[in-house]
């Protein structure tokens, strides 16, 4: 079992940055894939960025959004740079225990987190 515990959504303005942050407690956080997705209001959830033997992005975020991990901190993060109101969202944290899982697919997950707030401004 992966319990899973994101950090520092918040209200900024456009253009502003922020990174999240998503704890995970268990072992072998190194084994698992690790994913964001962000859910707006009356919108399914839906891809931000993965990571697992390689990253992929959602074209809406490329060039704007950084997903990485420390595994010895059991942490991944998604640095968020010129931020829009596009961005506004639940983001949710995401883990699978998939070897070779297809990032975007919220359907390989197994673990989520509780989600956090962003929101921005224009």
């Amino acid at each position: 079992q992966v319990q899973l515990v994101e950090y520092g959504g918040g209200l900024v303005q456009a253009g502003d940055s922020l990174r999240l942050s998503c704890v995970a407690s268990g072992r072998a956080f190194r084994n698992y894939a690790m994913g964001w997705f962000r859910q707006a209001p009356g919108k399914e959830r839906a891809f931000v960025a993965g990571i697992g033997s390689s990253t992929d992005y959602a074209d809406s975020v490329k060039g704007r959004f950084t997903i990485s991990r420390d595994n010895a901190k059991n942490t991944v993060y998604l640095q968020m740079d010129s931020l829009k109101p596009a961005d506004t969202a639940v983001y949710y944290c995401a883990a699978t225990r998939l070897l070779a899982p297809n990032l975007s697919n919220l359907h390989d997950y197994d673990y989520w987190g509780q989600g956090t707030q962003v929101t921005v401004s224009s």
